[in-house]
């Protein structure tokens, strides 16, 4: 089985490593020269806990290559995975096809014999429809047009490939079909199940599976708010509500509100669907309202909290990423909450263990620490916006050597209050009580 990976971001690079440590010949194109160089040497264009590791063990067995030349790949392969950049389109939030549907175009005129053509990417309703026409149009090769959504967490994208909760294949016939399933076949042994289905429903379960988890993140993170007024605390509520299996504990921990590369994009474009087909979404389109709105109100509340005057203040803030386990700074708190205290002329450094070298394509007004201990030296404020494991143990005692201020605002609620009881802190966390 030839499988060739159409894109080598982050969906494309994770998906081909992984089929090729499943035994898989596997070719990742890529019209970046440079990137595919570096990769040949190595050199990861995104940061993915264990992924360098696989990507060198299946490149030295020759199942992993990478490459540029689209033509002599393409025409020996047996399925084709596009995994191309869907970005949301500026104006109107729908996702922007135009990677997909140039690649569609691209391919159509080398395939040689039956291929099929897999949709990797995150697409909306209807797109692998106008991918087999596209193809239709270039070529009179036979093919057949799949649509597989990856559910990949970044941070634990690997084990999610490997170990799945579940394989969503839309397909029109029984030949394509039986090419997916062999290309699966090694996931059999963990008794993966797979849902077979048709193309337009295979795409929506990806969009609305995130949608989900969004709507969850954002009720959580508005009961903290009114825990705050009640004086209650989240992690029981969230807790109680956890218990209940009909619920679930997952996606019950409040923060600054959701980012990264899924579902800010795949919330916006599935209301934008709904729009173009008059059905009413209004519980998705208020939380992608919510959550816009949420990153920015923390910075007013630290303003508040700390006497409605950060003019000159240093405010240390640790963590930049999204989320712990990936550099990527794609809708990060960070980059709604930083600017917002810089407007009230407050002085921000910041540290992430990983993400300094992205941050700092976004955020170019504040100065980047090489440590903990470096950015918060001096500072007024602490704000802990992402939870990488090595600030969880953060103790009065090691941020008294260290800071002037008192205020430490926990908007990942990782730091235990109790200990913090009898210092000079005043400990700030998310829909519990103020210490």
């Amino acid at each position: 089985m030839k499988i060739v990976m159409l894109g080598t971001g982050y969906v494309g690079l994770v998906s081909g490593a992984c089929f090729s440590d499943f035994g898989f010949d596997v070719t990742c194109l890529d019209k970046d020269k440079l990137k595919i160089k570096n990769l040949k040497n190595g050199v990861m264009p995104i940061f993915e806990p264990g992924l360098e590791d696989l990507v060198k063990k299946n490149f030295l067995s020759g199942r992993l290559k990478f490459s540029t030349d689209q033509r002599a790949h393409v025409k020996n392969a047996d399925a084709v995975f596009i995994a191309v950049g869907t970005p949301t389109r500026r104006g109107d939030g729908h996702a922007d096809l135009t990677y997909v549907y140039d690649a569609a175009k691209e391919i159509a005129s080398y395939l040689n014999g039956y291929t099929v053509i897999v949709t990797k990417s995150t697409v909306p309703v209807g797109t692998s429809q106008k991918i087999k026409e596209i193809i239709k149009k270039n070529t009179n090769a036979e093919f057949d047009v799949v649509s597989n959504p990856e559910f990949l967490r970044e941070g634990s994208a690997i084990e999610d490939f490997m170990r799945p909760n579940r394989v969503v294949v839309g397909h029109e016939n029984k030949k394509s079909k039986t090419v997916l399933a062999s290309i699966y076949k090694p996931l059999f042994l963990f008794e993966t199940p797979i849902l077979y289905t048709d193309l337009k429903s295979a795409e929506l379960i990806k969009y609305a599976s995130n949608a989900f988890l969004a709507v969850k993140i954002s009720f959580i993170n508005q009961m903290a708010d009114l825990c705050e007024q009640l004086d209650t605390d989240i992690n029981d509520i969230a807790k109680g509500m956890g218990l209940d299996k009909r619920i679930g504990n997952k996606f019950l921990h409040p923060g600054p509100g959701y980012g990264g590369s899924c579902f800010p994009k795949d919330t916006l474009a599935l209301v934008e669907t709904s729009k173009q087909n008059d059905v009413n979404l209004s519980i998705v389109e208020t939380v992608v309202r919510y959550n816009r709105d949420r990153k920015k109100s923390l910075a007013r509340k630290i303003i508040n909290l700390m006497g409605g005057d950060v003019t000159n203040k240093k405010i240390s803030v640790l963590g930049l990423s999204f989320k712990p386990g990936t550099d990527d700074m794609r809708e990060s708190p960070s980059l709604d909450l930083i600017p917002e205290l810089l407007k009230k002329k407050a002085k921000i450094t910041a540290f992430d263990p990983v993400a300094k070298n992205e941050a700092k394509k976004f955020l170019k007004k504040i100065k980047y620490a090489e440590s903990i201990h470096e950015c918060i030296k001096g500072s007024d404020c602490v704000v802990l916006l992402t939870e990488w494991s090595e600030f969880r143990s953060l103790s009065p005692e090691f941020l008294s050597g260290f800071m002037e201020g008192k205020y430490i605002f926990d908007f990942r609620n990782v730091l235990d209050p109790n200990v913090f009881k009898k210092s000079k802190f005043k400990l700030y966390q998310i829909g519990r009580e103020k210490i």
